[in-house]
């Protein structure tokens, strides 16, 4: 983002975590910043503590250009998952957010290419309409997919027991109901195809940390 490659926010957050042997879990949908920062990604990961989650949410380039007009594109995401596992990252992909009718049917190629790109992880998040989004979303299928907009909030009112949104914990990242199911036993399926999620998700190691001295804090005498 304009404001990260101009301040660096991440950069020195990420510089902070490693000297003090912090472990992380970056999620993210961006390529610049992931690839401006490798190295120091590979540094961490070597003492186990970094893993990266790419997020793709489809492989369609005309409906990312009008879902996320300012993210990296499906081939530049997939492009820093290899960049990645060639630096020995731990990374894997999450289809986050799984829109009803418009992305689900993408789910297998989505993992069979994050799995070619060298991805052994991934997970899944189904759209969620919290708050103000609910309106911003119907605003965009409105004008981008007016077609298929009763369809796509009908399938989510199914998902969330008849509301746009339900919080409860448990099932706010899957949904439930019968399309949740079947999505649920379509990525397991996928998964095991395409030799995802066999080891679980790697372990980051948390003994190593170090509390930082503050400016002007007087060392522990331990």
């Amino acid at each position: 983002q304009p404001v990260e490659r101009e301040y660096r926010v991440t950069r020195q957050i990420l510089e902070t975590l490693s000297a003090c042997n912090h472990p992380a879990t970056i999620v993210t949908k961006g390529a610049a910043t992931i690839e401006r920062d490798l190295e120091l990604l590979a540094d961490m990961a070597s003492r186990k503590l970094m893993a990266v989650f790419i997020s793709i949410t489809t492989l369609d380039k005309n409906l990312k250009r009008t879902l996320e007009p300012r993210a990296a594109s499906p081939a530049a995401r997939l492009a820093i998952v290899r960049k990645l596992t060639d630096a020995k990252v731990p990374v894997g992909v999450m289809m986050a957010p799984v829109i009803p009718v418009l992305t689900d049917h993408e789910l297998e190629n989505i993992l069979e290419a994050s799995a070619a790109a060298g991805a052994k992880s991934a997970g899944y998040v189904m759209l969620r309409l919290p708050h103000d989004v609910k309106e911003l979303f119907r605003e965009w299928l409105e004008t981008h997919e007016p077609l298929k907009a009763a369809h796509v909030m009908s399938r989510i009112h199914e998902l969330r027991s008849g509301r746009d949104n339900d919080p409860r914990f448990g099932t706010r990242q899957s949904g439930e109901g019968i399309f949740a199911d079947l999505f649920k036993q379509r990525f397991a399926v996928a998964s095991r195809k395409f030799g995802l999620n066999r080891e679980g998700r790697s372990k980051l190691d948390s003994t190593k940390f170090v509390p930082p001295v503050m400016q002007g804090q007087q060392m522990s005498l331990l």
